[in-house]
C-alpha cells in the first residue's frame, strides 16, 4: 500500500492515527512537499516545530522503514511529476518585493494554477468527474465565504445535467439530504475560516454512506480529511486568503472533464433548457 499510494493520500489515510506532534509534521509536509524533499529530519522538525525524533517516528507511522526511505519516496514522486528540477532544489516561485501589487497577484495566481496540474490533483479531478456524471442526484453546500463558489458550481452544473440542488446558506440541508440515495453525491465547499455548519454537513454524508467530494484549500482541512475525493487549491501566499479565481479555475477543470465524458447527455439537457429560455424570454439578447 505504501508503495502505490501517492504520498499526500498516504498521509491523509494515516492522519487520524498520528500523534499531535506527528500531525504537525504531516501538515507541514503536505503544504511544503517540494521544499521538504531535500531537507533533513532536523530541518523539517524545526519548520514543523517538533523534534527530529518526531519526524523520524512520523515516517515509521506511515509504514516506511525510516526517514530516508520516506524522503526517497517523496523525491521520486516529485521528479515523476516534473515538479522539481534536480539542478535547483529551491524551485519555489519567488516574487520580487519591488513589483507592484497587481503583478504579485497575477504571478501568485499563475503559481497556484500550475499546481492544479499536479498528477495527483488531475487524478482526483477525473475521479470527481466520474462521480458527478454517474450520480443520480447531486447536492452542493457551502457556507459563509464558501457559498459564492458553491452557487457558481451549482448553477453551471445545473446547465449540464438534471437533479442538481444547492443548499441555502440559511439552512435547508437535512430536508434536501433526506432525498439522496447511495448513488448520490454531496459536494461541499470549505475555505478558511472553516464554517462548522459545513463540517457537520460533511460528517452527515460520511455517516450515511453518501459519496463526499470536498473543494477546499488543503488536503488536511477539516472536510478534506474525511472526504472520499478532495479537490484542493492553495491559499494566496501574499494575503493568506483563498482567491476565488483559482477556485473557479479548479471547478472549470471539473466542468471541462464532464463536457468531454458526458457530451451526449449534456447536449440533450441543454436543448431542453434552451427551449424553456426561449419560451419564457429568460434572457435579454
Amino acid at each position: 500500500m505504501v508503495e502505490h499510494l501517492p504520498f499526500k493520500l498516504l498521509v491523509k489515510e494515516k492522519f487520524d492515527h498520528l500523534s499531535a506532534g506527528q500531525k504537525k509534521v504531516a501538515a507541514y509536509l503536505i503544504e511544503n512537499l517540494d521544499e521538504a524533499a531535500f531537507k533533513t529530519a532536523f530541518q523539517i522538525g524545526r519548520e514543523a516545530e517538533v523534534s527530529e525524533t518526531t519526524v523520524i517516528r512520523f515516517s515509521y507511522s506511515l509504514g516506511f522503514e525510516g526517514f530516508s526511505k520516506m524522503q526517497a519516496r517523496i523525491q521520486k514522486q516529485l521528479l515523476n511529476q516534473n515538479q522539481i528540477d534536480l539542478s535547483n532544489t529551491d524551485s519555489i516561485l519567488r516574487i520580487d518585493d519591488k513589483q507592484d501589487p497587481f503583478t504579485k497577484v497575477i504571478e501568485n495566481e499563475v503559481h497556484i494554477l500550475r499546481h492544479l496540474l499536479d498528477h495527483t490533483n488531475v487524478q482526483d479531478i477525473w475521479k470527481a468527474v466520474d462521480v458527478l456524471i454517474q450520480a443520480d442526484q447531486i447536492l452542493i453546500a457551502g457556507h459563509r465565504i464558501s457559498h459564492a463558489a458553491a452557487y457558481w458550481f451549482s448553477y453551471t452544473l445545473s446547465s449540464l445535467r438534471e437533479n442538481v440542488s444547492l443548499c441555502s446558506p440559511t439552512g435547508d440541508f437535512y430536508e434536501k439530504f433526506c432525498n439522496l440515495t447511495n448513488k448520490s453525491a454531496l459536494v461541499v465547499f470549505s475555505f478558511p475560516r472553516y464554517a462548522n455548519e459545513t463540517l457537520k454537513v460533511a460528517e452527515c454524508a460520511k455517516e450515511q454512506g453518501v459519496c463526499l467530494i470536498s473543494v477546499t484549500d488543503r488536503l488536511l482541512s477539516p472536510v478534506g480529511r474525511i472526504s472520499d475525493i478532495s479537490l484542493t487549491t492553495e491559499e494566496n501566499a501574499e494575503t493568506g486568503t483563498n482567491s476565488i479565481a483559482s477556485v473557479i479555475s479548479l471547478l472549470d477543470l471539473v466542468i471541462a472533464g464532464i463536457h468531454q465524458k458526458d457530451a451526449k447527455r449534456i447536449y440533450t439537457h441543454q436543448q431542453k433548457l434552451e427551449r424553456l429560455y426561449s419560451s419564457y424570454e429568460v434572457f435579454n439578447e
